[in-house]
């Protein structure tokens, strides 16, 4: 079964406030049919000859599986093989999960599985659902749809435009070359200052979508587009994993509300969570993967602690220091943008406390102790025993000290 994934979300809160939310995505799993069954081996040489097609940039090998007669198919998959033109793909293979045949007609359940050629070192994977019609001895698609509750590709929803920075990749839908380009020097500015804070276990690079609309984002992370509004980009990621094969995920029309320091904010922040996802686990509480990932994001600003963190400085002002570290419900969507915001703002200055008290490595230290313990119960408790050789109520103390004296 495939590991567990995590979809993270920045939101805009002001012109420079930031902020994330992780949504667990659980992936299904499937028995794999038996090799001994002659229609799934017929199946899966039809989508090997589709796969190589798509390696070989081969129009009418990709056309010539498809079942004849029905013009809108053809037409509709030509035009699909025609958007991954400027796409890097560097390898693309099917593995069926299943296969339910009466007949001349068959259902088949496969699992895509893909990389970008040079970008990924380890395959993105996309549920899809095919049906097949027996001509000839020959198995041929008739239709091919994601899985139900699985999400979009990006090339289903239109032609792709690719640019390369030095460290990225940036593809984009309905958008103009010039726009995805400020997008990689983005992206390009982001990388180093993630690598600076986090040099080791991961290869250096982030791949970034840019779909047309709200509407287009949500089908791409397999959700409804309302649960995306006002979020200017997610990282979709599979937690725990050895090599990352991560997308973040650009909400357009959020994205451009913000000035040149929330862009650059926000790309950082998700380029962390690109660079430590290896390293976060089940037993990684929300204030420290969102709370690092701003801490980096604004590692270096200028900007004051009272400007950063707007909604706790007005909240220690009124007297109101929080009493405890937040929790993963203090992060949900749809409540008081308020706590939400004092939320984040503490998860970094918790970070904060501890680059500034016990120093920069040991708060990666503590970042990999805590998610190498794979499980909630415990895990904050003893890593902070390990490597900081103190206790959660303890360090609980200092953080409100901490509160008190940069937003007091």
């Amino acid at each position: 079964m495939a590991g567990q994934g995590r979809v993270r979300r920045a939101v805009i809160r002001g012109t420079a406030g930031l902020g994330l939310a992780a949504l667990l995505l659980l992936p299904a799993c499937s028995p794999a049919p038996s090799p001994l069954d002659p229609a799934a081996e017929g199946v899966q040489r039809t989508l090997d000859a589709r796969a190589e097609a798509v390696l070989d940039r081969d129009r009418d090998g990709y056309l010539a599986v498809l079942a004849p007669g029905d013009r809108q198919l053809r037409t509709a998959q030509g035009e699909e093989f025609d958007r991954l033109a400027e796409v890097p793909v560097g390898t693309w293979e099917y593995r069926l999960a299943g296969v339910r045949h009466d007949g001349g007609r068959a259902v088949a359940d496969a699992e895509l599985r893909y990389r970008l050629d040079g970008y990924d070192s380890a395959p993105m994977t996309a549920s899809r659902v095919l049906e097949l019609t027996e001509r000839g001895g020959r198995w041929l698609i008739t239709a091919d749809r994601p899985a139900t509750g699985a999400a979009q590709q990006l090339w289903q929803q239109g032609g792709v435009r690719a640019v390369r920075g030095a460290d990225s990749l940036v593809l984009g839908v309905g958008q103009d070359r010039e726009r995805l380009r400020e997008l990689a020097e983005t992206a390009d500015r982001a990388v180093p200052a993630v690598e600076d804070a986090w040099p080791e276990g991961w290869d250096g690079r982030v791949v970034v979508l840019v779909p047309a609309s709200l509407e287009d984002m949500g089908r791409l992370l397999g959700g409804p587009s309302a649960s995306y509004r006002g979020v200017a980009a997610v990282t979709t990621a599979e937690t725990g994993a050895a090599a990352p094969a991560d997308r973040v995920v650009v909400n357009p029309e959020a994205y451009a509300l913000l000035g040149e320091l929330g862009r650059q904010v926000v790309l950082t922040h998700e380029t962390t969570h690109v660079a430590t996802r290896a390293d976060t686990s089940a037993a990684t509480p929300l204030w420290l993967s969102e709370g690092f990932a701003d801490w980096v994001a604004y590692r270096g600003s200028d900007r004051t602690d009272a400007q950063i963190a707007p909604a706790l400085h007005r909240a220690v002002q009124a007297g109101r220091t929080p009493a405890a570290l937040p929790e993963d419900g203090d992060f949900a969507f749809g409540g008081d943008a308020d706590a939400l915001a004092r939320a984040y703002e503490g998860g970094r200055l918790a970070c904060t406390l501890i680059a500034e008290r016990w120093g920069e490595e040991r708060l990666t230290a503590f970042y990999r102790t805590v998610g190498a313990a794979g499980h909630r119960e415990g895990a904050v408790e003893h890593a902070l025993r390990q490597e900081l050789g103190t206790t959660l109520e303890a360090f609980t103390g200092q953080w409100r000290d901490h509160l008190r004296a940069r937003l007091g």
